[in-house]
């Protein structure tokens, strides 16, 4: 039997996709606006919507905080960004700016540091570049790019002699 890709996506009744909602957001934490589209994706309007997020709220299956602070270390730890491109991310998922500075407080600053060293050291070591100048730039866009911030970047490049 064929898919077709054309194929609508289910609708649900509001019920189902309040059921469905409790599941998804017990498998992970999710932000408000993640959420929000779900339900419009699953076929609902905007007032049966907005009620199902006040009740995953109240319920705490939704939790903005809580959300945050997972992102944030979640993307830290695993995926080594650093805090631009985290509170980015959390932007993106329209999380207020109280939450993200709060949740980005919760990295730790010697913590902080060692990922950035981390990161530079192993990019450092698969760069086949000879010229300082070209490698120093190359480690400081990589890390730029993970999120880092540049002031940072240059003063552990410097300290650490990796060009």
């Amino acid at each position: 039997m064929m898919l077709d890709p054309e194929s609508k996506p289910k609708i649900y009744t509001k019920d189902q996709a309040a059921k469905k909602a409790e599941h998804y957001c017990a498998y992970q934490e999710r932000s408000q606006q993640e959420m929000r589209n779900k339900l419009y994706e699953w076929g609902l309007h905007q007032a049966e919507v907005e009620q199902i997020i006040a009740d995953l709220i109240e319920n705490n299956f939704l939790n903005e905080e809580r959300f945050a602070l997972a992102y944030t270390l979640g993307k830290f730890r695993i995926t080594g960004w650093g805090k631009l491109k985290i509170k980015q991310g959390l932007k993106f998922k329209r999380v207020s700016d109280k939450l993200i500075t709060k949740s980005l407080s919760k990295i730790d600053g010697d913590d902080y540091l060692q990922k950035l060293l981390q990161i530079l050291t192993k990019k450092s070591a698969v760069l086949h570049e000879k010229d300082a100048f070209k490698k120093r730039y190359k480690l400081i866009q990589y890390a730029a790019y993970k999120g880092f911030e540049r002031d940072l970047i240059s003063e552990l490049l410097k300290d650490n002699h990796l060009t």
